[in-house]
């Protein structure tokens, strides 16, 4: 008798964590897009350093195939600095100013590089879990499944569209980014 209470318990508390499967469609057919279609987006980021914050905007385009390119918008004083990033490559391009942001999660992720890790996490990551809250869709996503791996929050609006992204490495917060005017092209 106390095995069939404490399996009747067992299942109670696992429906209880059961993810809403419309959340997980929504998740999975931004993923879909972002696979088929490039995509264009600008993003207001704070890089967190532990004792230093740094915050700039950038305006991002990115192909299908994991391919961004990205200028830096503000502050006026880095203003113009370009660059690419795709898969195991990154170039930055400037007239007489310079980006001195030191890498972070032992070497994982830059700042510039976080719109990019933000779209192939989305195009590719381990999808652990969704949530509602409030009017957004919360979509947990891990970049691998390697025990370091980056841990991504990304928030999407009514329209299942990225809205912010907090990027995690052993649940420390590095990278917050507010995303704007995303689309399909």
């Amino acid at each position: 008798m106390k095995r069939i209470i404490g399996l009747l318990l067992v299942v109670v508390l696992l429906s209880g964590c059961a993810v809403d499967s419309g959340q997980m469609d929504r998740a999975l057919s931004l993923r879909g897009k972002i696979q088929q279609k490039d995509v264009s987006f600008d993003v207001a980021m704070t890089a967190d350093y532990g004792d230093k914050l740094y915050s700039f905007s950038m305006s991002c385009q990115s192909d299908k195939l994991g391919n961004m390119k990205f200028t830096v918008t503000e502050p006026e004083t880095i203003a113009g600095i370009s660059g690419t990033v795709s898969k195991g490559s990154g170039k930055l391009t400037f007239d007489d100013k310079i980006l001195g942001f030191d890498t972070m999660a032992d070497g994982l992720i830059s700042p510039v590089s976080g719109p990019w890790v933000l779209l192939e996490t989305l195009r590719s990551g381990f999808l652990t879990s969704c949530s509602q809250e409030g009017e957004l869709l919360r979509v947990a996503i891990d970049d691998s499944y390697e025990e370091k791996a980056l841990h991504l929050d990304i928030w999407l609006n009514s329209e299942d569209l990225p809205q912010q992204c907090d990027i995690f490495w052993q649940g420390r917060r590095l990278l917050s980014m507010e995303v704007k005017n995303f689309t399909f092209v």
